[in-house]
């Protein structure tokens, strides 16, 4: 049986079309899932960029479970969920281990679900290496950015006093609506400084700026880097950051994280916090799964602030 699916196509427009796969067989400890709605992000958008021809994206997910895991594991048939692949999520139905599965309160759409994968839990664990925060200042990078906006609000929740940087002054109200308390604008960050110095540092930058950013942390504080938008190659000044002390560079990518906490947990917290409002993406973008090739350049352009949805169910 067929079930339409993304995929990569060089010869396509934009790169991605609509296909008919063979539908997924789900193994015991997985889920098929129906999917309702999915939400982009740059890494697997740009990665799509050079992948071969047939490749499956997709990492975030929201949907309907239409039969439950064998093993009688995870959320049953008919259960309103929010998964995470590391392939294969833009298609309408899909097989989700249930360890990368949680149920989503009845007020939570379909479309502010499917937000918070890997925006979500890539701050949530960031957040995680800072420890109690009460109080503290915390340093954001990248704060303009899907993972940026989850990572002020939940820093907010958690007591610290947040630090968010952007290289554009059309940006301040976003961050100031996400909640954060002190905004450093432009291509210098030397100003983040009088605030600090830092026991976290959030970057998803690198770049040039990355050497400064470091130098702000504080004695036995940690930096968690997990992108590098502004060029993989930072430079470091070293004895000004190992003459600190006990200083930490952390790099976080999610896929690891989650073979310590498994996804199901995360995404349950995000959740519940999103069921309460207290927390919230901003959905810049919401269009039909056809027009993914026009959502995703318009994502690696940065046309928009926040997040793109595609809606399947159309």
């Amino acid at each position: 049986m067929a079930a339409r699916q993304i995929v990569v196509d060089p010869a396509a427009p934009g790169r991605f079309v609509i296909k008919d796969v063979e539908e997924p067989q789900p193994l015991p400890n997985q889920a098929a899932v129906r999917v309702k709605a999915v939400s982009l992000n740059r890494g697997e958008v740009r990665y799509s960029m050079t992948a071969p021809a047939g490749r499956r994206p997709g990492w975030d997910l929201a949907g309907v479970v239409e039969k439950a895991a064998a093993d009688g594991s995870g959320p049953k048939a008919g259960a309103r969920v929010v998964g995470l692949l590391n392939i294969g999520a833009w298609g309408e139905r899909v097989a989700v281990p249930t360890n990368q599965l949680a149920e989503i309160p009845d007020n939570v759409s379909f479309a502010q679900a499917s937000t918070l994968p890997v925006a979500g839990l890539t701050a949530l664990h960031s957040l995680y290496k800072g420890g109690f925060l009460v109080g503290k200042p915390v340093l954001i990078t990248g704060a303009t950015g899907g993972t940026g906006e989850f990572v002020i609000q939940l820093a907010k929740l958690g007591g610290a006093r947040v630090v968010a940087l952007s290289r554009s002054r059309e940006r301040e109200r976003f961050l100031r609506d996400a909640g954060a308390d002190e905004i450093v604008i432009g291509e210098d960050v030397s100003p983040a400084a009088a605030f600090g110095p830092y026991p976290l540092i959030i970057d998803s930058v690198g770049g040039p700026q990355f050497g400064k950013v470091l130098t702000m942390l504080a004695s036995r504080g940690v930096c968690v880097i997990f992108g590098t938008t502004a060029g993989a190659e930072p430079q470091i000044v070293a004895n000004k950051f190992y003459s600190t002390g006990a200083t930490t560079l952390y790099g976080l990518y999610l896929f690891t994280e989650l073979a310590t906490e498994p996804a199901s947990i995360g995404l349950r917290r995000l959740a519940e916090l999103t069921s309460a409002g207290k927390l919230r993406a901003t959905i810049a973008v919401e269009e039909p799964w056809t027009k993914v090739a026009d959502v995703a350049q318009a994502l690696t352009e940065r046309k928009y602030v926040g997040k793109a949805v595609l809606h399947l169910d159309v």
